[in-house]
């Protein structure tokens, strides 16, 4: 099933306001939490601030920076004839905010050990899935919101849960009624698919190529079987509040190479949500 609803979708276009250098071309300004297409000679090497980047046979790569990246990054560039391009990326910092979340059950914020060893296992799998994320670019098509509802969580902000310091939240919240189809936000295969995690509850992570995945967690339903194919708007899921939730909504998680980003950089504004005609 595919829906076409509207719902906003931005495709990566190498065109005004692009960084272009010879034999490079980035989309856009390096930011915290953003990520950045690049474009370069079929057969270069490319390395970010020292770790080698996976590069498409076409010479497209992907470059993520995250929440608390540095101020700089150092981009280098060795094409097939022996010339290097050395970049020095001036890297957006951003402000967080602060959300506070209360009546979330005492376990879900303090687990005990027994908790601990089921979270870390299930930890184990997200990691092997994306290690095994494929070099092929599914996510050329853009990406889309994958709900339209109320943002109720934005990437970045410190969490304060009953009262209590948290780590921040990588990710957008999107509350919707429990039910309300949920669909990939690109082309790519789903790696994982998991009926019942401690933090996330029913949850689908998605494998777009070049290390970039998403993730889909607190789903009342799954509608797609690990190792599918999806396409750009397919319904994956349903909206549910499993997991640690204090009600119905998706989180939406963007990842490169396990480095959490803001996926809400990757669209444009949230469709405003159709009302009923009576």
């Amino acid at each position: 099933m595919m829906i076409k609803t509207g719902l906003a979708c931005v495709v990566w276009l190498l065109a005004a306001g692009s960084v272009v250098a010879a034999n490079l071309t980035l989309s856009r300004e390096p930011i915290q939490g953003g990520l950045v297409q690049g474009r370069t000679a079929p057969g270069a090497v490319v390395t970010l601030d020292g770790g080698k980047v996976a590069v498409a046979k076409s010479g497209l790569f992907v470059l993520g920076f995250g929440r608390d990246a540095w101020p700089t990054a150092s981009l280098v560039v060795r094409l097939p004839g022996g010339n290097i391009d050395r970049r020095q990326l001036a890297v957006k910092q951003r402000n967080y905010k602060i959300q506070r979340i209360d009546g979330l059950p005492g376990r879900k914020v303090s687990p005990t050990k027994q908790d601990m060893k089921r979270i870390n296992a299930e930890r184990k799998q997200l990691r092997a899935a994306r290690r095994v994320m494929s070099a092929d670019p599914r996510f050329t098509g853009g990406f889309m919101w994958p709900v339209t509802g109320r943002v109720s969580g934005i990437y970045g902000s410190q969490r304060i849960l009953n009262g209590e310091k948290r780590r921040p939240h990588f990710g957008v919240d999107i509350a919707a009624p429990t039910g309300t189809p949920i669909v990939a936000a690109s082309d790519g295969r789903a790696l994982l698919v998991h009926q019942d995690m401690f933090f996330t509850g029913k949850t689908v992570m998605i494998d777009h190529g070049l290390g970039i995945g998403t993730i889909y967690i607190h789903m009342d339903a799954i509608e797609v079987k690990k190792g599918a194919l999806v396409r750009r708007g397919q319904v994956i899921g349903r909206i549910g509040m499993t997991g640690r939730a204090t009600g119905p909504h998706l989180h939406w998680g963007l990842t490169w190479r396990g480095v959490s980003l803001d996926p809400a950089l990757m669209v444009g504004p949230m469709p405003k949500v159709a009302k009923n005609k009576k």
